[in-house]
Order: structure tokens, then sequence, then C-alpha cells
């Protein structure tokens, strides 16, 4: 398992997220084109997984694709969106995700920004 697996504790596969969502798959693979979502490769057969705590109530966090965007246009990386959004920030405190699943969103984009500098 790689630190980044273990850093994120659930993880759902892309015919999961559309089950959960209620969608075709291509839906779920515009979703990540829209960067609505962001999918790592994991496990030793490489498949394309999504963090769990990006759903609420069977639907996608809303304040997850602007925070997504934010982070992406600063360079990030699909894995380092993931590890900033799961990683203990004691100023918040906890983590960017739990925070924007609390709607502290505006709190967690300027964070971003600031994370660009």
């Amino acid at each position: 398992m790689t630190e980044i697996e273990e850093l994120v504790p659930h993880w759902r596969n892309l015919p999961e997220v559309a089950e959960l969502l209620g969608v075709p798959i291509t839906k779920v693979h515009a979703l990540l084109d829209e960067r609505a979502l962001v999918a790592l490769r994991i496990t030793d057969r490489k498949i394309r997984s999504v963090p769990e705590e990006f759903f609420v109530d069977g639907a996608v966090l809303d304040s997850l694709k602007g925070t997504v965007v934010v982070l992406s246009d600063s360079g990030f990386e699909d894995e380092e969106i993931i590890r900033w959004l799961y990683t203990e920030d004691d100023s918040l405190p906890g983590r960017p995700i739990d925070a924007l699943r609390e709607g502290r969103k505006t709190e967690i984009r300027r964070r971003a920004q600031a994370a660009a500098w």
C-alpha cells in the first residue's frame, strides 16, 4: 500500500462512483475531465479510484470542484491535490477535506490559493 492509499481511508473505483451517483460511467469520466473529481490509480491493479469523502448523500461534495480547480490552476497534480486535502493542518484544525464537508469552503479556497505561492 502506498503512502497516499494509507492517507485516504476509503476509496471508490469508478464503477462504484457511477453506481453511487446513479449515472453512467461516461458521466464519471466527464466529472474527472471537468475537474469536479480527481482520481488516482491505486492498489496493485492500478484501478482508478476516488476518495469516498468526496461524496455526500449520493452526490459530489459541492465545494470540491472549485477547490480542485484552484489547486490545479496552481500546478498541483491529482495526487498532490488529494494529499493536500487529506493532510492534517493544525491551524484549521483538521484536514481541508473535513473543513469542506463542514461548509467552510471560503477558508479552504483561500488556503488553497496560498498553498500555490
